[in-house]
């Protein structure tokens, strides 16, 4: 009999046995494989964590006990298991449930965690709390070992470790992220999980363990086998124990038995403590199991061949603008080098990173370090392409001032996924980019309207005139415009160019968003015979004042158009331009609101902030 089906609320599997609850992963699993092969998420790290999800909500007490998920990638069993069944069908959609766990979705979903390394801080604020007001619950933290690169999972261990806390902290050990997981943390893990003797004397004592066995003296031998057992080059085992936390483990994540065991031996031992385990991102279905980046996020697929099903399309991603423009500035300048914090697949950097390795450094999930090292190596003469999605770059701010704007450094800063990146939703979209290092000294700041722009100034961001530079362009396709093997055009910092001549009305716009502005103009102009001024201003900082000078004096009504927040961006850019000035004309933004936008497809998001061609053909008209 199915079980799946009949299961609204956790509490439905509690007296489960062993073999129902290996039916109901393996139910779980294909229900996440089919719902995701029509409806794209991240399949991957899900399909892994089945068993973490179940063996929580068996042992556990949920919602009362907390669980916080360490990205949200892998919390798709979990949503399934509470009460969003049928919802699921709609992850991910326009108007459906988020991608990740959200505190105003479900009583369930204990913390927001859209983005890594956060849940251990998060966990550990929940758990002092129930000890402040004298409440016996219990807060877990399921962190995967690529959040573990963070600083601040550190942070948290750090903290919590000093607290004595009641807390689990759950590490998922798939030794992968998007891409390869890299570093000394990785290393440190791959140590502990191969370890022979270790392993085999592991085993031998919790075959040995029943339900009369003595906590204290499990402990004792625990820590014995920890301590004793493998010294090469120091203590394999002493980095967590040196933190202050209990180490157990490894264990096998994807064997059901196993985790339900050893977290109800866990659940009231007190104060903080990890449970190491082990799981394959993409469990139990073979291509994700064998293509682990791919299968992060693959976009729709057919079940039973593994072929995934998108549509493909002529034209270039500008991520892939960026890759192979990056490899080609790096051929002909032996200062250029690559930086990105585990997003090499994702921006392209993969296409450097396989002809120049030794120019390529993927740091792990650590924006701030990412930003910090970059900062170094242009101290020394170096000139660092720094990638970081746009939404992520927000962790790296103080960095991006303290480091390299405050100290002359010239690091390239190209923030990927800027504007509304889709469905993904509020942590993922590029929102606050501009408005953010608008007020920043000493940075140049710009977004390209199409792919030979990006290409030209990521050219041109390397000359003299250039210093710390950050250049944002949006996720996905780009217009057709021709870039491949091109040849290079300087832009002068600072420089709009003018894309449509007209009076009376004027069109500001920046970005790759200033497409749907050339189009509506176009359209005025076709249909309506209004001739629009409209120009691609490239540059927030230093901005075009020659553009807008002669924006305002000739136009009665000025229109900005960009794909960020409004406030602190181009239109307070310009707005602060016309009072300085003293110019009457009047001014009317189109950009995003000030509130969190949802997730959807990017056009259905963009039609609802009215920046969709339409919309602001509606707004020219007006």
């Amino acid at each position: 009999m199915a079980l799946l089906e009949h299961i609204n609320d956790p509490s439905q599997i509690r007296d489960f046995d062993n073999d129902q609850l290996r039916q109901l992963c393996e139910e779980l699993r294909e229900y996440i494989i089919a719902c995701c092969a029509e409806n794209p998420g991240h399949i991957g790290a899900s399909l892994g964590a089945v068993e973490i999800a179940v063996a929580i909500h068996k042992v556990f007490d949920t919602p009362n006990d907390k669980v916080v998920w360490d990205v949200g990638h892998q919390a798709y069993a979990h949503k399934i298991l509470t009460g969003r069944r049928e919802a699921f069908k709609q992850n991910r959609k326009y108007h459906g449930i988020s991608g990740f766990p959200r505190r105003d979705e479900s009583p369930y979903d204990a913390f927001g965690t859209g983005h890594s390394s956060t849940s251990i801080s998060a966990a550990l604020g929940m758990a002092v709390a129930a000890q402040l007001e004298g409440r016996k619950e219990h807060v877990i933290a399921v962190i995967g070992d690529g959040a573990l690169t963070g600083g601040l999972a550190f942070e948290g261990i750090n903290n919590a470790g000093s607290l004595n806390a009641d807390l689990l902290v759950i590490l998922n050990d798939n030794q992968i992220a998007i891409d390869q997981n890299t570093g000394a943390l990785h290393n440190y893990l791959l140590r502990v999980t191969t370890d022979a003797r270790y392993n085999r004397i592991k085993k031998n004592i919790w075959d040995r363990l029943g339900a009369g066995t003595v906590r204290k003296w499990v402990q004792r031998v625990v820590k014995s086998t920890k301590r004793n057992l493998v010294k090469q080059g120091g203590d394999t085992f002493s980095l967590f124990d040196a933190l202050g936390f209990r180490y157990f483990g490894p264990v096998d994540g994807n064997d059901i038995a196993t985790m339900t065991y050893m977290l109800s031996r866990l659940k009231d031992i007190p104060g903080p403590k990890l449970l190491h385990v082990i799981t394959t991102k993409g469990k139990g279905y073979a291509p994700a199991e064998e293509d682990q980046t791919i299968w992060h996020a693959p976009g729709t697929f057919d079940v039973e061949t593994g072929r995934r099903t998108g549509k493909k399309r002529d034209v270039a991603k500008f991520q892939d603008v960026f890759g192979t423009t990056l490899l080609e500035l790096a051929r002909t300048d032996e200062r250029i080098v690559g930086i990105t914090p585990a997003m090499a697949s994702g921006c392209s950097m993969t296409i450097m990173q396989e002809a120049l390795p030794d120019r390529v450094f993927d740091v792990g999930i650590a924006e701030q370090h990412a930003v910090t090292f970059s900062a170094g190596l242009a101290a020394e003469g170096m000139l660092p392409f720094c990638n970081i999605y746009s939404s992520f770059s927000q962790r790296a701010y103080d960095n991006v001032i303290h480091d390299v704007a405050l100290q002359h450094l010239k690091v390239i800063l190209c923030l990927d996924r800027s504007g509304l990146v889709g469905e993904d939703g509020a942590t993922h979209h590029g929102a606050f980019d501009m408005a953010a290092f608008r007020p920043v000294p000493n940075l140049t700041l710009c977004a390209p309207l199409n792919e030979s722009e990006l290409r030209d100034l990521m050219y041109s961001a390397t000359q003299p005139a250039y210093g710390a530079t950050v250049i944002r362009y949006p996720r996905g396709y780009g217009h057709g415009a021709p870039w491949r093997d091109q040849p290079f055009h300087y832009i002068e910092p600072g420089t709009a160019v003018k894309l449509h001549e007209g009076s009376g009305v004027a069109l500001l716009s920046i970005g790759a968003i200033g497409m749907n502005g050339a189009e509506a103009v176009a359209r005025a102009s076709r249909e309506k015979g209004i001739e629009v001024l409209h120009y691609d201003m490239r540059f927030l900082k230093p901005i075009d004042t020659s553009a807008l000078q002669d924006a305002c004096s000739r136009c009665r009504h000025i229109v900005t158009l960009e794909d960020g927040a409004l406030s602190g961006g181009l239109y307070s850019a310009v707005a602060e331009f016309i009072a300085a000035g003293g110019y009457s004309c009047r001014l009317t933004g189109i950009g995003l609101p000030d509130h969190f936008v949802e997730q959807g497809t990017p056009a259905e998001l963009y039609a609802e902030c009215g920046m969709d061609a339409d919309s602001v053909f509606q707004v020219l008209l007006k």
